[in-house]
This record gives C-alpha cells, sequence and structure tokens, in this order.
C-alpha cells in the first residue's frame, strides 16, 4: 500500500469509543455532556485522599473490568489499559472492522498516554516496602509500561502494523490520533485503532498537581473553563478510541463513516515546562499549521473543542491563541470546554473530545461549557455556556496542550463525498 504518494489519501472515522467519568459508552457519555451533567464526586480510589487539597476529582465510576476482559487478564492490566480495551472494544464494534492475513500487516495502532500504569506503579512500590521484592506481581513492568495499552490491543486484534505510544503529557491523545490520520494519508497504512487512556489516580500525581498550583480548591459547580473565577483543573480518568480509515477502505466494504479527519498541527513552546507560551504563540501556530493541512481558512471553523483546563493561565492564553489563529472570525466561532463536565483527563483528553466534536458534527449540536457564571475580560469569546446549542457544524478545531510546552490540532469535518 505504500505508494510514496503523500497526501493521497482521504482518511475517515468509522468507529468511536469512550470510557469516561460521565459513562462507560459513547452513548451514555454524549447524553451526559448534552444534559450538561458533570462526571464529579468523592474519592473513592484512594487511601490517603483526606490530605489533598483538591477537594473532588472525576472518576469513572462503578468500572468492573470483567465486563470486557476475562478476570485473569484484568489483573494483569492497570486500570489505564482496562480503560483502553473497553474503549477500543467499543470502537471496534461500531466500525466492524475486520482483521484478516490480508490485510493486518497494514493496521496499526496509536495510543496516547501521559504517564501510563503510575497507579499500579504505586502500589508495587507499596508491597516492595512492606512485603519484600518477591511478592511484587511477575507482570509489574507490562502493568506500568506506558506503551503497555498499545501492546496489549496488538495482540487482542491480532495488528501486525506499526504500534506507537505518544506520550505528549495533555496533548497525547491529539498527536496519537494525528500521527495516525498522517499514516494512513501517506498510504503507510489502511486502518488505525488511535486515542488515549489514562488513570493518574494515584496520591503523589494528585500532590504533584496541586503542588503545582493547577487544581480547584472547590467541591462542586467545579472546574469553571473561561469563567472570571476559575481557580483550576480537576483531574479525571478514562479512556478514548476512534477507528481511522482510508476512505477506500472504508468504501470498499461498505462502512458507516462518521466525519472526516482533514488537518494536523503539532508545534512545541520551548519557553516554560508547565506554562504556555506569552500570548498562546505556540498554540496560535499549531492553529495555523493545522487549518493550512487541512486546505481550509479560519472562516471555515463552526465549533472549537477548546483545551478549557479552567486554570487562570491556560484559559486566557488560549482565547489569545484563538485569536490571533482565526482573527476577527473568532468572535463568531462557537467553543466550548467539555472538560467542565468530564474533568481533565491528561494524555486521553484529546481523544475524548475528538470523539465529541465526531459527534457534535453527526448531532448538528454544540456540547455547552458547564459552570459559566462571571465572564472575564480576557475571555471574551463564545463559550457555549451552560446549554447545548443546536448549529450548523461542517469544522471542528480540537485543541490539546500539554505540560512540556506540547500543542496539537486536528481538524475534523464532516464527510462528504
Amino acid at each position: 500500500m505504500n505508494n510514496g504518494n503523500h497526501q493521497n489519501h482521504r482518511v475517515v472515522i468509522t468507529g468511536a469509543g469512550l470510557i469516561t467519568p460521565l459513562g462507560h459508552n459513547v452513548k451514555d457519555t454524549w447524553e451526559a455532556i448534552l444534559a450538561g451533567k458533570s462526571g464529579i464526586g468523592p474519592y473513592t480510589l484512594l487511601e490517603n485522599n483526606g490530605q489533598h487539597t483538591m477537594p473532588c476529582l472525576f472518576e469513572v465510576k462503578e468500572f468492573d473490568p470483567t465486563d470486557f476482559m476475562d478476570r485473569r487478564e484484568a489483573r494483569r492490566r492497570d486500570r489505564y489499559q482496562q480503560f483502553a480495551v473497553a474503549a477500543a472494544k467499543e470502537a471496534m464494534e461500531q466500525a466492524k472492522l475486520p482483521i484478516t492475513d490480508e490485510n493486518r500487516d497494514q493496521i496499526g495502532i496509536y495510543m496516547g498516554t501521559g504517564v501510563g500504569g503510575i497507579r499500579t506503579l504505586v502500589e508495587q512500590d507499596h508491597i516492595v516496602n512492606e512485603k519484600g521484592t518477591r511478592r511484587v506481581s511477575p507482570f509489574a513492568i507490562t502493568m506500568i509500561m506506558p506503551n503497555g495499552a498499545a501492546g496489549m490491543l496488538a495482540i487482542e486484534y491480532g495488528i501486525h502494523g506499526p504500534s506507537t505510544t505518544i506520550t505528549t503529557a495533555c496533548a497525547a491523545g491529539c498527536d496519537a490520533i494525528g500521527h495516525a490520520f498522517r499514516a494512513i494519508r501517506r498510504g503507510e497504512l489502511v486502518a488505525t485503532l488511535a486515542g488515549g487512556s489514562e488513570s493518574i489516580l494515584a496520591s503523589v500525581a494528585l500532590a504533584g498537581f496541586e503542588r503545582a498550583q493547577a487544581t480547584t480548591s472547590r467541591d462542586h459547580t467545579t472546574p469553571r473553563p473561561f469563567d472570571k473565577d476559575r481557580d483550576g483543573l480537576a483531574v479525571g480518568e478514562g479512556a478514548g478510541v476512534l477507528v481511522l480509515e482510508s476512505l477506500e477502505n472504508a468504501q470498499a466494504r461498505g462502512a458507516t463513516i462518521l466525519a472526516e479527519v482533514v488537518g494536523y498541527g503539532q508545534t512545541t513552546d520551548a519557553h516554560h515546562i508547565t506554562a504556555p507560551s506569552e500570548g498562546g504563540v505556540g498554540a496560535s501556530k499549531a492553529i495555523g499549521i493545522a487549518l493550512a493541512d487541512a486546505g481550509l481558512s479560519a472562516e471555515a471553523v463552526d465549533y472549537v473543542s477548546a483545551h478549557g483546563t479552567a486554570t487562570v493561565l491556560n484559559d486566557a492564553t488560549e482565547t489569545a491563541a484563538l485569536k490571533h489563529a482565526l482573527g476577527d472570525h473568532a468572535y463568531k466561532v462557537a467553543i466550548s470546554s467539555t472538560k467542565s463536565m468530564t474533568g481533565h483527563i491528561m494524555g486521553a483528553t484529546g481523544a475524548i473530545e475528538s470523539v465529541f466534536c465526531t459527534l457534535a458534527i453527526r448531532d448538528q449540536i454544540l456540547p455547552p461549557t458547564i459552570n459559566y457564571e462571571t465572564p472575564d475580560p480576557d475571555c471574551d469569546l463564545d463559550y457555549v455556556p451552560n446549554q447545548p446549542r443546536p448549529a450548523r457544524i461542517d469544522v471542528c478545531l480540537n485543541n490539546a496542550f500539554g505540560f512540556g510546552g506540547h500543542n496539537a490540532v486536528l481538524v475534523i469535518k464532516k464527510f462528504d463525498d
């Protein structure tokens, strides 16, 4: 299939899977998003939660991994890997993508995660300290390693093409889809599983965000993206996976096409390890690159799925970046942060929000930014406050920015023959 003909193959989405603090599948999660529900709740997975300054967080509730795999396999997988399996299973069932000896070498996997199996790492470290090295799980390494989810999915589906893990912090999910998009467009692959998975609900990780002064101190009606009274992010967990295919492959097998990926932009701030570059220069460049890659003007954008973390710096900087990249059109485009309902799911968040963009196009409706009460002069655009809104949506931008200065932007478009 690798014919050296760059930018020749259109790339379409034929399957989507989700597991989030709002639901264990696409349907339940999306219904909750359009109802403006929040997945926030008390800690149930941590022993020493009383020490944390962030009073609530976004856990995936009542998750039983044996709904998606047998008990033996579940014991050998970290929670972030279990989530990846759950989301991939839903995406593959929807796509009905056959994997055979004829095509398995031309199918790949691109997964994003921030840190991989940190819950297992912490848990096994406690076992070493309390019971000695001989009590450590023989599966500890494969449960901890960030590429574990991708490797396990390859085994699960018999995928022999490239299996790549992206760890660009909170840009990882978007970057994974972006790299998968490029591989199919170049003709290297005919299909991929692409997305992100994360579960960093370990006290050391949460304390690190708290010490970096990035987290909210409220216990409800939070986070508050783009609101003047925003006070930080709330940590979440979950996974989002898409099945991407070349248009030719999808049409040849009669697949239902949900949307099309048409552009990807990626930059690095090289400014500060946690703070965005002043005025959002790096983010603005990534938006411009993504639109140029798609062959679209700023005026073509109907909806922006914002990174929108509800930190003081991010939201004002992202607003400035959108104004710079989109010009006057920034004041006409609808922008929302679904993190107000899901929390910030780190390396999975860009993938999850790519699913939301796909659904917004399908249903022609804008998901809201909830908890929005007080306008901020530094954030003066249309953030779709509190209620979903029917709208014509042909083109979505999906922004994801990560610690380390990583900026990733996808352009997802309504499919049109």
